[in-house]
């Protein structure tokens, strides 16, 4: 598969100044910028500026950014999954995860996430992709932003669904350990139905027999 990667930018006028949202953009791009200090959540800044970077090299990941000047204040990634989970055994080119997206805290009231998910669709090759995001409390800001964990689930599903991804039921494992965690997927207008009906038989393996 030909992994094309065509960049779209867009402004937002807010109350500190311009924010642009753009991408995919390139590891020397984001070299070439700053990194906040606040983009804690996965991280170190630097350790997950070079992460960044590692994943905009690869040739099918995505990076789009949020920036601020020329500082990046948010991203979100899109990568093949990780090998150890279950969404990669299938070896399928046209399987992309919405890895991370993360805001600095300073710049959350700008709907920057519901921003950088649609800038992200705005390039045509999305429509050849499934692509899905896990979604883990675990990994949620609940002491920062005071919610509970519906609370914040309900936020998380607003957003993705900004991007076209919507709720998919699954039976794997880290998803049903708590019923706040979601598995969201959105399937491109272009994706075949072969690689559909595979992709439903990664969400369910322990199907009962009868």
């Amino acid at each position: 598969m030909n992994h094309i990667k065509t960049y779209h930018a867009k402004e937002m006028k807010t109350s500190i100044g311009t924010i642009i949202i753009e991408g995919p953009v390139s590891s020397n791009r984001i070299e070439e910028l700053e990194f906040h200090e606040q983009l804690v959540a996965f991280r170190p800044p630097p350790q997950q500026k070079k992460a960044l970077m590692e994943i905009a090299a690869l040739p099918e990941g995505r990076i789009i950014i949020a920036r601020h000047d020329d500082m990046i204040i948010g991203y979100t990634t899109y990568l093949h999954p990780d090998p150890l989970e279950r969404w990669s055994e299938g070896n399928m080119d046209n399987l992309i995860e919405l890895g991370a997206i993360e805001v600095a805290p300073p710049f959350r009231s700008f709907s920057i996430g519901k921003n950088l998910l649609e800038v992200s669709m705005m390039d045509d090759a999305m429509e050849d992709y499934i692509i899905i995001t896990t979604e883990y409390y675990w990994h949620w800001d609940l002491k920062g932003t005071g919610l509970n964990v519906w609370e914040y689930r309900k936020i998380m599903e607003k957003m993705m669904h900004a991007g076209g991804l919507i709720w998919f039921a699954t039976d794997d494992p880290e998803i049903c350990s708590h019923p706040a965690n979601c598995l969201m997927v959105r399937i491109g207008k272009r994706v075949d139905t072969d690689s559909i009906q595979q992709f439903d038989q990664l969400r369910f393996q322990n199907r009962f027999m009868y």
